[in-house]
């Protein structure tokens, strides 16, 4: 019967993952831009003075006073765990496989008069997925180890303008075109199609989409020792399209493939910061970073072939429910400078997960994070080279069958107990001209 349970389970999750490419917070995603600003644990709103403030708060720009040009690459490398046990003959103790998941970020500023500066930043503001051993689930899935993997990427072009009221205010904004892709292979799971449970298969989907925001910023230094910042990014809705295929349906004389859309809107962002300078060579940072995530109640999928539209609906996955909550990050960050070329820096962040439990399963995971950050930084005559790490703990999720049934959310999320922890390297180079 769980068995049965478990193949109704998959089918209700190939829409699902797509989620995990939002890039604002939690979630398989990039959690900041720049190795300076995340090796302060991304508490740079309220500071915003190198090359990655076109993330962080664009009037930051305005206070350049020569062109500025850099570049960042960071590597993200998760490990995520699921067990579950489920008599009287589901096991399953499954570890993902080593992945890499690169990011990175180029900008260039100039100022053009003592009061305007333009520029241009091209990044990615999400990027990662997850990749599990096949045969490690095959007690769900008939002996059959099919792939499980999942990558999503955000690619975002960001035009700059920011215009400096006074020696001590300015004022910026981007406009985001954003470039989303992603791709999924996992277990279809079984359908009834009038003769009994039929096995899907491998499902596979690749989507492609545009969509457009803005993001709106302040940044005020009253005195040489503060300053403050603040950062609006507004929603984004990223209209996906792509095409499915499940090549078992056509073996049983079915349509084995369909066009599909989807439509995911980005949140709201609101984040302010403040960063200190209460001693020659130090600088003290601190952010609250707010996502409306509750914006996500569900998600919806258009299937175009009439009989993947009709299959789906009857299966319940042309609708997937989320119920995210509104999150809170709390940022934490300083530099100490050693010599006039040498830094040292470190941070933390608070991440909570804007999931419940009753929506976990293997190719969404949402976890509280604790975020730790360290780096170091090197300058000379206008050069800039850091280098930093970021280790990001996941609290372990455990959820029960019993609770998914309670939730009538059976269908899409998986019990079990899940882990993850992710390790971030990341260098950056940059220059004053």
């Amino acid at each position: 019967m769980k068995k049965r349970i478990y193949g109704i389970m998959a089918a209700g999750l190939l829409a699902l993952v797509l989620l995990t490419g939002s890039g604002l917070a939690n979630g398989l995603n990039l959690n900041g831009l720049g190795t300076r600003a995340v090796s302060m644990g991304g508490a740079f709103i309220g500071l915003a003075d190198d090359f990655s403030l076109v993330y962080w708060n664009p009037a930051g720009a305005g206070f350049l006073k020569q062109p500025l040009i850099g570049a960042y690459l960071t590597d993200l490398i998760p490990t995520n765990k699921y067990q579950v046990t489920l008599p009287p003959d589901i096991s399953i103790n499954a570890k993902s496989k080593l992945s890499h998941y690169l990011g990175f970020m180029m900008a260039y500023y100039r100022p053009v008069s003592d009061n305007l500066t333009v520029g241009v930043g091209v990044y990615t503001p999400s990027g990662l997925g997850a990749n599990w051993r096949g045969e490690e689930f095959q007690d769900m899935t008939a002996g059959v180890a099919y792939d499980w993997t999942s990558k999503i990427g955000m690619f975002t072009i960001s035009p700059v303008v920011a215009w400096k009221i006074s020696d001590r205010l300015s004022i910026g904004a981007n406009l985001n075109i954003n470039y989303g892709m992603f791709s999924l292979k996992r277990w279809a799971g079984e359908a009834d199609m009038g003769e009994g449970p039929m096995d899907l298969g491998q499902y596979e989907e690749s989507l492609h989409g545009w969509g457009f925001g803005l993001t709106l910023g302040i940044l005020a230094r009253p005195a040489d020792w503060i300053s403050a910042g603040l950062t609006v990014k507004t929603c984004s809705t990223i209209k996906f399209k792509g095409t499915a295929e499940m090549i078992y349906l056509g073996y049983a004389g079915y349509p084995e493939s369909s066009d599909l859309k989807r439509n995911i809107r980005w949140p709201w962002f609101v984040g302010g910061g403040v960063a200190l300078k209460p001693v020659e060579n130090l600088v003290v940072t601190t952010d609250l970073q707010w996502t409306g995530w509750s914006a996500l109640k569900s998600m919806d999928t258009s299937y175009l072939d009439p009989f993947w539209n009709q299959m789906m609906a009857l299966a319940g996955n042309d609708s997937i429910l989320l119920d995210w909550k509104n999150r809170m990050q709390i940022r934490f960050g300083l530099e100490y400078r050693l010599t006039p070329e040498f830094s040292l820096r470190a941070g933390y962040y608070s991440d909570p997960s804007p999931a419940p439990d009753y929506t976990m399963n293997i190719l969404l995971p949402s976890f509280d994070f604790q975020s730790f950050n360290a780096g170091i930084g090197y300058e000379w005559k206008g050069l800039s080279l850091n280098w930093g790490v970021e280790f990001l703990s996941g609290k372990k999720r455990d959820v029960t069958f019993e609770e998914l049934l309670t939730a009538g959310t059976l269908g899409q999320a998986m019990p079990g107990i899940y882990r993850m922890h992710l390790i971030v390297p990341s260098v950056s180079v940059s220059y004053r001209f």
